[in-house]
C-alpha cells in the first residue's frame, strides 16, 4: 500500500513540476513572440526545425503541427545536416534551433552554417547566455525551475515547456494566417474532420429516379406507394413546373391515422407540410446535418436554384459517412 502511495505522490508532483513549467511561459510570451511570428510570416521559404535527442523529438511534432495547421515545415537533424542535408535549407528560410543549454556541440557546428546562408534563425533555449542565444535573430525563453527527475538528467518538464511553446508558435500563425477548419480539413481529408469539411450534400443525397414524387392532386394511396418503393419515408409534392410544393413523411401519416381522418378521398395535396425545410446543392454535408437535428428531422430535400429537388437526403446517410452528432465539436 505504501508503495502505490507513493507512486500516486510522485506522479502528482511530475504533473505539478510539469504545470509549473509550462505556466512559467505565458509571463515571457511578448515582443521576442511576436517578432518571432513576424518572421516566419515574412518567410519566402519553409521553416526548418532542427534539435538533438529528446529535442529532436519535440521539433518533430512542432513540425508536423505546423504542416498541418498551414505553416510549411521541415525537420532537420543536426547529424545528417552535416553530411548533405543541409542541402535543404536555401536563403529565405527561417530555421528554428531548439536546445535546454543552447551549447549542444551538433547544432553549435551548424551555426556558421546558418549565418553563411543566410537564413534567419530563431533560438529555444533555456540559456539566453549560449552560443545559440547569442547568434538567433529572436531568441525564445524556454528555462525551467526543475526538471520533473529527481536527478535532473531526463528532459521532462524542459521537453513539455517546449513543445507549448511550438504549439503556440503554431496557433498564433494559424490565427494570422485566418487558416479555416475547411482549410484544415484539405490536409487532412482521410480523417473525420475531412469527411465533414470536404463532403457536400450531392455527393450522399438520393438523386434522378430514386427521388420520390408525386403531383399535389394524386390520391392519398398513390402518395403511400411512392413512398414505399423509394424507401426514404418521405415524398416530394411538386407542382406542374416541377418545383417543390411540399412533403409528406411518415410523420404526417401517422398523425392523419392517429386523428381518424378517412383517407379514401384524402389526396396529397391535403396532406403535403407546405414549405418544407430544404437545403441548397453544394452545401456541406455537415451542415445539412445540423439543420436536420435544428428541425428535428429525418429527411431534408436538395434543391437547385429554381427550387426544384436535385436529391433527397436522409439523417442515416450522414451518419454512415461519420458525420454523426459524436464526432462533432
Amino acid at each position: 500500500m505504501h508503495a502505490r502511495k507513493a507512486s500516486i505522490a510522485k506522479g502528482k508532483e511530475v504533473i505539478r513540476i510539469e504545470g509549473q513549467a509550462v505556466a512559467l511561459l505565458e509571463e515571457r510570451i511578448g515582443d521576442s513572440f511576436a517578432d518571432a511570428v513576424e518572421l516566419i510570416l515574412q518567410c519566402q521559404g519553409r521553416v526548418i526545425i532542427t534539435g538533438v535527442g529528446k529535442s529532436g523529438i519535440i521539433s518533430r511534432k512542432i513540425v508536423a503541427t505546423m504542416n498541418s495547421t498551414g505553416t510549411p515545415a521541415v525537420f532537420l537533424h543536426p547529424s545528417d545536416a552535416v553530411h548533405g542535408d543541409l542541402g535543404m535549407v536555401r536563403k529565405g528560410d527561417v530555421v528554428i534551433c531548439i536546445s535546454k543549454s543552447g551549447n549542444t556541440q551538433e547544432l553549435n557546428n551548424l551555426l556558421p552554417m546558418f549565418e553563411r546562408l543566410d537564413v534567419s534563425i530563431i533560438g529555444f533555449t533555456g540559456n539566453m547566455s549560449s552560443a545559440l542565444a547569442r547568434v538567433s535573430d529572436v531568441v525564445l525563453d524556454v528555462s525551467i525551475g526543475e526538471e520533473a527527475c529527481p536527478h535532473d538528467l531526463a528532459p521532462t518538464a524542459s521537453t513539455t515547456a517546449t513543445l507549448a511553446l511550438g504549439d503556440a508558435l503554431a496557433i498564433a500563425l494559424l490565427d494570422r494566417r485566418q487558416f479555416s477548419r475547411e482549410d484544415f480539413a484539405l490536409y487532412h481529408p482521410g480523417g473525420t474532420l475531412g469527411r465533414r469539411l470536404l463532403l457536400k450534400v450531392d455527393e450522399m443525397m438520393v438523386t434522378g429516379d430514386r427521388i420520390p414524387r408525386v403531383s399535389p392532386d394524386v390520391p392519398l394511396r398513390d402518395a403511400i406507394m411512392e413512398m414505399t418503393s423509394k424507401r426514404l419515408g418521405c415524398t416530394t409534392v411538386l407542382s406542374a413546373d416541377g418545383t417543390l410544393d411540399g412533403i409528406i413523411t411518415d410523420g404526417d401519416l401517422r398523425r392523419l391515422l392517429q386523428n381518424g381522418t378517412d383517407v379514401t378521398n384524402v389526396t396529397a395535396k391535403t396532406v403535403m407540410t407546405k414549405n418544407p425545410k430544404t437545403i441548397q446543392q453544394g452545401t456541406l454535408a455537415v451542415v445539412a446535418l445540423q439543420e436536420m437535428e435544428s428541425y428535428n428531422i429525418t429527411q431534408i430535400v436538395v434543391i437547385d436554384e429554381k427550387r426544384r429537388p436535385a436529391g433527397v437526403l436522409h439523417i442515416h446517410d450522414l451518419v454512415k459517412a461519420g458525420i454523426g452528432a459524436d464526432e462533432r465539436g
